[in-house]
């Protein structure tokens, strides 16, 4: 017996129009109807959902996401091709922490540059802002 959309949903720990979303994405196979009408959801489609969501709390796109459910379906893919492609959003994910670094060197040496008094016109911040290149 397989499960319903709000008992999957339920399960994995996400709203149901999520799990009609990946459905659309083509993360999750659309299951067949019931006597009923009713969809019934395969059992693993509550797993497959978890690891969506897991795989992108760790800032894996639905793109990527989806080339990790692949591999892990293809039976000639190698643990070096997903170990690729995590060392791949490691690179991502501290070039986006130095961009964040320097953004906040930026905003603190701005911060500093203003006292907190006086009218908002001559804040040494927007001045600086007004006249900041990008």
């Amino acid at each position: 017996m397989g499960l319903t959309i709000g008992q999957v949903a339920k399960a994995a720990g996400i709203g149901v129009e999520t799990v009609r979303f990946y459905e659309r994405q083509g993360v999750l196979a659309p299951p067949p109807r019931a006597g009923s009408g009713y969809r019934q959801f395969p059992t693993d489609a509550v797993e497959r959902l978890r690891f969506v969501r897991r795989a992108q709390r760790l800032g894996f796109t639905l793109r990527e996401v989806k080339e990790l459910l692949a591999l892990g379906a293809d039976p000639d893919a190698d643990r070096t091709d997903v170990r690729l492609r995590a060392q791949a959003k490691i690179d991502d994910v501290r070039k986006k922490i130095n961009d964040l670094n320097r953004m906040l060197a930026q905003l603190v040496r701005l911060r500093d540059t203003c006292h907190g008094t006086g009218p908002a016109a001559n804040c040494p911040i927007l001045t600086a802002l007004n006249g900041a290149e990008d």
